[in-house]
């Protein structure tokens, strides 16, 4: 028997068992990543699609993943990976080289791991992102950050971005819809903002009658604003009935509308919508002068207000975030005067 420390379930797992994820296996006494190696598929995103607003906006990304989860959520939007033990999804194998030669010939900015929970299979992420940052790629984390307080530091320390799901406000839901518990994504959210050189933007996924009420919203807001900073960027994505929560309907767009303004009125400068059609809620304005500096439809840039020095060219407010310079982003997505009118 063993017992993986990776993450707060501190599973004891039996010789030839397998723990709570379903990929971390004993093996002669040992912990060992299953299926290191294999994964479901490489695909190719624009890079808001992770999503990542402040982050290289416009770029690529080369994006992967396995199968399995540390948690059990009940509304899970990739129940079909993240929720399966059957290996025969694992279609590919690559080694960390493959995926490195893999994004640059596909002209990618940045690897990410995403699609279902990468800190299970931490090993292989951490030496795919060791070998991006030789290459001159960036690496990305799209995560629960359920993950142990040894375990933190090394695992995150090596994404140059991460996206982490805030799937509540609440311990109860964590509990009772994930199977799993609030504080210790709190405590990576607040190392990730406080302690680390990593890029943060935070999605919460509104779930009608479960974690959308104006109350859990504002304090959940006014959390991140006290603990991450004003500049932390929000996004808040609809909701669709799948997995074992079929029963309630999709999130309409005016709880998004709603979340946003409260999230605003809370302090936070940078909220967004995901998973509707509300270009408004997709753009990115200063926080001084209120202009559209990146403005979005869906995954598409129609414009683009940022200098080579992060700044609003309206104001000269710095706008927080990791960017390319404007004469990267003309060469790169076809921008003129700033201005895209092609798909990015």
């Amino acid at each position: 028997m063993a017992i993986c420390y990776l993450c707060p379930r501190t599973c004891s797992i039996k010789e030839g068992e397998f723990g709570f994820c379903g990929i971390r296996q004993c093996q002669n006494g040992n912990v060992v990543l299953a299926i290191y190696g294999s994964n479901t598929g490489l695909a190719v995103d624009p890079v808001e699609k992770k999503p990542l607003n402040h982050f290289y906006p416009g770029s690529q990304v080369l994006s992967f993943g396995t199968i399995g989860c540390n948690f059990h959520c009940r509304f899970c939007q990739n129940w079909f990976t993240a929720r399966s033990k059957d290996v025969t999804q694992l279609r590919t194998s690559a080694t960390p080289e493959q995926i490195v030669h893999q994004a640059k010939q596909f002209g990618c900015q940045s690897v990410a791991f995403t699609y279902n929970e990468p800190i299970i299979w931490a090993e292989y992420a951490l030496e795919v992102a060791r070998l991006c940052r030789q290459q001159g790629l960036k690496t990305i984390a799209v995560s629960n950050g359920f993950i142990s307080e040894k375990e933190r530091s090394v695992f995150f320390d090596q994404m140059d971005a991460a996206n982490i799901d805030l799937k509540s406000f609440s311990d109860d839901f964590y509990r009772k819809h994930c199977g799993g518990r609030l504080e210790p994504v709190l405590e990576t959210l607040c190392y990730l903002a406080q302690q680390s050189s990593t890029w943060l933007e935070v999605t919460t996924l509104l779930i009608p009658s479960l974690n959308d009420s104006d109350a859990e919203i504002e304090l959940l807001s006014k959390w991140l604003v006290r603990n991450l900073g004003s500049e932390t960027p929000l996004h808040f994505s609809a909701f669709r009935p799948a997995y074992q929560l079929t029963e309630l309907p999709a999130t309409p767009p005016q709880t998004l509308f709603r979340a946003r303004e409260i999230a605003l009125s809370a302090g936070l400068c940078f909220v967004y919508t995901g998973n509707i059609d509300d270009p408004a809620g997709q753009t990115t304005y200063c926080p001084q002068c209120h202009q559209a500096v990146i403005s979005r439809h869906r995954y598409q840039i129609d414009e683009y207000r940022i200098d080579n020095e992060s700044c609003c060219q309206f104001c000269g407010q710095t706008i927080a975030g990791q960017f390319a310079d404007g004469g990267e982003l003309a060469d790169e997505h076809g921008f003129e005067n700033r201005h895209n009118t092609e798909k990015t």
